[in-house]
């Protein structure tokens, strides 16, 4: 799927290092740097992969995923606003499958910036009767820098629901979660002191979450380091065997090769107000260790 995404025409060559390509009418804005290629979709300002030179794809992309208008994408980093889950219609929220417009862009020697702007219309009022404007900026080189921000006055909570991509999901482990989470699988409350090691299907909310995770890959000898900000929660899901076999837009083994670990917004919902935003970010990086430096 990435190979396709970096051969497709291009549609429009933005500035030397950025240019918009479309997938079956589907338009991304693709970027080719000398440290760092990644592309985003213009629906839901959805970065679907970031990739730094010499370095396996950081992010998962499914290979079944589907690039149509108002379908969600099964992979990258979506943005879940104004809610998380499936507590209302559409599930995650509509940020996700809604056109943003590309309002600014940057590059230089290390890697390029975009910046993303989304606001209130017609449709959106008929399922939340808020106006609102948002803001996500992408920093891509060798870090990837997200920075998300909500304006207005009303209460939200949404996620950057962030799929990694791993070796095997039965060789990864996850640490700086903290101790409470709460499995949406039983709904229940539980504690553990123990780093999180899926095995099978997961969806957990950890709601005393360190500042930063590590997602430990030891077959791929690389430590990916996940920095949250401004964050309440975080979401780590893996469908695991069964749901993977029955989502069309995942293939049958498509669990084994991808974790989700989501800065996220849940318990302490965003509540913008008086010209204040609210704000969520992350930043990620890779790095690799020898086998006596995990």
């Amino acid at each position: 799927m990435l190979d396709k995404i970096f051969s497709l025409p291009v549609v429009e060559q933005i500035s030397p290092y950025i240019s918009q390509r479309n997938i079956d009418n589907f338009p991304l804005v693709v970027v080719s740097h000398p440290k760092v290629r990644g592309a985003i979709s213009i629906q839901g300002a959805h970065l679907i992969t970031w990739q730094p030179s010499n370095e396996k794809p950081i992010l998962w992309l499914s290979d079944k995923a589907i690039f149509s208008t108002g379908t969600a994408i099964r992979g990258g980093i979506p943005i879940c606003w104004p809610w998380f889950g499936s507590s209302a219609t559409p599930s995650h929220g509509f940020a996700r499958i809604l056109p943003w417009e590309l309002k600014a862009h940057n590059e230089h020697e290390n890697g390029v910036i975009l910046t993303f702007t989304l606001q209130d219309n017609a449709y959106t009022h008929k399922l939340w009767p808020h106006e609102f404007t948002l803001i996500a900026r992408f920093k891509l080189g060798e870090t990837c820098e997200i920075e998300f921000e909500s304006h207005g006055e009303y209460q939200a909570t949404c996620a950057l629901h962030s799929y990694f991509n791993v070796s095997d999901i039965n060789q990864i482990q996850v640490s700086g979660l903290g101790s409470h989470f709460i499995d949406t699988l039983t709904d229940s409350e539980q504690y553990t002191k123990e780093d999180l090691i899926f095995r099978g299907r997961t969806d957990r909310i950890y709601t005393e979450p360190d500042d930063f995770s590590l997602l430990r890959d030891p077959v791929w000898k690389r430590t990916i380091e996940i920095h949250h900000y401004h964050h309440s929660d975080i979401v780590c899901w893996n469908p695991g065997a069964a749901l993977s076999s029955s989502m069309k837009d995942m293939s049958k083994d498509g669990y084994k090769n991808m974790a989700c670990i989501e800065t996220a917004r849940i318990n302490n919902p965003l509540r913008p107000k008086n010209g204040n935003p609210g704000r969520l970010s992350v930043v990620i990086r890779c790095r690799k260790f020898s086998d006596n430096s995990q």
